[in-house]
């Protein structure tokens, strides 16, 4: 059984919770993981990158000198891609980088981050938090009550309104990202030097997470 620090949603430090065993069985799937990277990098990626060959490139549609009798080598064009100003030789065009990763395997890469995390301390439990309304500051003094303002930190809400609240609080705090715990990625979870979860969060997860397995 794994434990987590557990505090109030006000920062008081409380009793520590045990982590639901569906979801933290202590195993880190380290190939799963760099797969679940990999991906997620890729499918970033724009692929709007262009470059111009020689067929894009204005002029150079005569010979720069005649064929024989200069001396020097033939030239067909002075946009060659060996002329200055001339075309590029095997450069990048639009692609699409996207890559497929099955869904079982984003599960589990998802899994083993979060029982990296879980294994190295870096994550915390925390109350419900109920914002009437977005407040920074409030959000930023909770998380220096749990002594990670100066670090990356991951919170994860639950599914209810008072999510987006919490979303609008840590918007705007450099080195904080707030997303629903059902969305998020192995790839945000490494990102983040501590993973700070709801209560509600991470029981409603682990609950899902026991039917799947069932």
């Amino acid at each position: 059984m794994i434990e987590a620090p557990h505090f109030s949603a006000a920062g008081a430090k409380k009793k520590a919770v045990a982590l639901p065993a569906a979801l933290f069985d202590g195993t880190v799937n380290e190939h799963v993981l760099h797969r679940a990277v990999v991906t997620y990098l890729a499918n970033q990626r724009q692929g709007t990158h262009q470059t111009k060959t020689r067929h894009f490139v204005t002029g150079g549609n005569q010979k720069p000198w005649r064929q024989k009798g200069t001396g020097r080598a033939r030239q067909g064009s002075t946009r060659a891609p060996h002329w200055r100003h001339g075309g590029v030789a095997f450069g990048p065009h639009p692609r699409d980088y996207r890559l497929a990763i099955p869904k079982k395997v984003r599960q589990l890469a998802r899994k083993s981050a979060l029982n990296a995390r879980a294994r190295a301390g870096a994550l915390v439990v925390v109350d419900p938090l109920a914002f009437a309304k977005p407040k920074t500051k409030q959000l930023a003094e909770l998380l220096g009550k749990l002594g990670v303002a100066d670090q990356k930190v991951l919170v994860l809400t639950g599914a209810a309104e008072a999510a987006h609240n919490v979303y609008l609080s840590g918007r705007n705090l450099p080195g904080v990202h707030v997303m629903r715990f059902p969305d998020v990625t192995a790839y945000e979870i490494l990102w983040a030097d501590v993973v700070v979860i709801e209560l509600s969060a991470l029981a409603a997860e682990g609950q899902e997470e026991e039917a799947r397995d069932a």
